[in-house]
């Protein structure tokens, strides 16, 4: 009961000292109205410590022990300030997250940026819950920092609110700060691990075709996957397709000749009925990054989409990302 009520607290004052609505639009500037300062556990026993010095000079009139007490809590007071000034004025941009699969770990990546002509020393970033990245930024420069969260789901994953703060120098006060800049990765679903081969191209791959790519490769274009021999030239073996398939599948080896390879058609509607939704996006991600690995040529037929037959990396981000997104688009 304590624990949800201080969690609901906490989020109800990081909602506040946001000071805007989430998510925000870059640069976010981490103004002195956005940074807060408290002190540390350390800071605490510091200042505790502080006060049983004060008191030890009161009791016995010790001119040095005031000295000495008025030394230390100024040196506090200076920490506080320099604290404050490490991270005010910082600001704040993003850039591209690469694609993940479900399962993996997205990164995000955020650049801080320095204006002043001092350095900005042991920034640190986390999202909730989350690994903490540590950076330092030099003066009127930036530094990049890339904040790690799990992907759970495909589709667009938001950056959830960033926490930004500092100790330094002494670590006796803690300045934060929050953000909550507007960026997304984007997930794909994650790819079946047991399905057919690509080399038997037959049902349940739909309304498969021979054509010709354009290739300018002649006598080296790829013509399909075979079962490996040990006479076979260890750089003709399709070690992509073994790494995905596992250890306990049989290697199989490259086949080249003077036809281009196979164009498919992956066709949403040729599945094995009583399959759900998620299960079938698997299948048909583990078939493109297959045919890809393959150099063979397809196409994705989705209800209510139809992607045309090519092949190359752009294609296969178009095509999963129409699978990541597969009835979440608006």
């Amino acid at each position: 009961m304590l624990a949800t009520l201080r969690g609901t607290l906490k989020e109800r004052f990081a909602a506040w000292a946001l000071r805007t609505r989430s998510p925000e639009p870059v640069p976010i500037v981490l103004t002195q109205r956005r940074v807060y300062v408290l002190p540390t556990r350390g800071g605490l026993l510091y200042a505790l410590s502080l006060l049983v010095l004060l008191v030890g000079a009161i009791n016995y009139s010790l001119s040095l022990g005031y000295g000495l007490v008025f030394l230390l809590g100024g040196l506090g007071i200076v920490a506080i300030l320099h604290s404050f000034r490490n991270l005010a004025g910082t600001s704040l941009t993003v850039g591209a997250p690469a694609p993940v699969f479900v399962g993996d770990t997205a990164r995000f990546p955020l650049i801080l940026h320095n204006a002043d002509a001092r350095e900005r020393r042991l920034l640190r970033l986390f999202l909730p819950g989350q690994a903490v990245e540590t950076t330092d930024v030099p003066p009127q420069g930036s530094a990049r920092a890339l904040l790690p969260l799990p992907a759970t789901r495909r589709g667009w994953l938001a950056l959830p609110r960033v926490t930004i703060e500092t100790v330094w120098p002494l670590g006796l006060v803690r300045s934060w700060s929050y953000a909550a800049p507007a960026l997304a990765c984007l997930v794909y679903p994650r790819p079946a691990s047991a399905v057919p081969m690509l080399e038997n191209a037959t049902p349940p791959f739909a309304n498969q075709q021979n054509s010709r790519l354009s290739s300018d490769s002649g006598d080296e274009d790829f013509a399909g996957l075979r079962r490996h021999q040990t006479s076979d030239p260890p750089h003709h073996v399709a070690w992509k397709t073994a790494a995905r398939l596992g250890p306990d599948a049989a290697l199989q080896t490259k086949q080249f000749s003077g036809t281009a390879a196979q164009a498919l058609w992956f066709d949403w509607a040729q599945l094995p009925h009583g399959l759900d939704v998620e299960t079938r996006l698997a299948i048909l991600a583990r078939w493109v990054l297959d045919a890809e690995d393959a150099g063979l040529s397809w196409g994705l037929r989705l209800p209510g989409r139809a992607i045309p037959q090519a092949h190359g990396p752009a294609h296969v981000h178009a095509c999963l990302k129409a699978l990541a997104l597969y009835g979440e688009e608006t």
